[in-house]
């Protein structure tokens, strides 16, 4: 083999390494979420606490926050800042397993917050997850941060 063909096969093998690299980097760095996991503090009757928080940006549609603890609510709403939302559907899924599916369809401003969300069987059924699916109001106005709060 001659030294200008070794040189160009080690330049691609240099590139195909770099290139490797770069694809893992990307990869590592995606915005996969992992399953959010919450504990709400107990609190008085009738007063708002958060659930669980959550950043929704233009690469997903569907956040899920699971809940530990206390976790009796009779209502749920979201508060969104950073960006607009459109809060289109969500599942609630009790302790039995048992899921709600709720059809939202609401357009939150940024620094606004959905309609009060009444989940029936107060005190009857315990809350373990809460799935919504979204979409983002384009990608200039940036990642929506996203708090759920749940009333007892």
């Amino acid at each position: 083999m001659s030294l200008n063909r070794k040189k160009l096969n080690a330049s691609l093998k240099r590139r195909a390494l770099a290139a490797a690299i770069v694809m893992l980097v990307m990869i590592w760095m995606s915005p996969a979420k992992a399953q959010l996991r919450s504990a709400p503090r107990s609190g008085s009757v009738a007063s708002w606490r958060v659930i669980g928080t959550t950043e929704a940006g233009f690469q997903a549609d569907h956040d899920g926050i699971v809940v530990h603890g206390f976790n009796d609510f009779r209502r749920i709403k979201f508060k969104v800042t950073g960006a607009p939302l459109n809060l289109q559907r969500l599942v609630v899924t009790y302790e039995s397993g048992t899921p709600e599916r709720v059809e939202v369809r609401h357009n939150i401003p940024e620094g606004g917050e959905s309609r009060q969300i009444d989940l029936p069987g107060s005190g009857k059924r315990l809350v373990r997850r809460i799935d919504f699916w979204y979409d983002t109001k384009g990608l200039l106005k940036g990642r929506a941060h996203v708090t759920v709060f749940g009333m007892k």
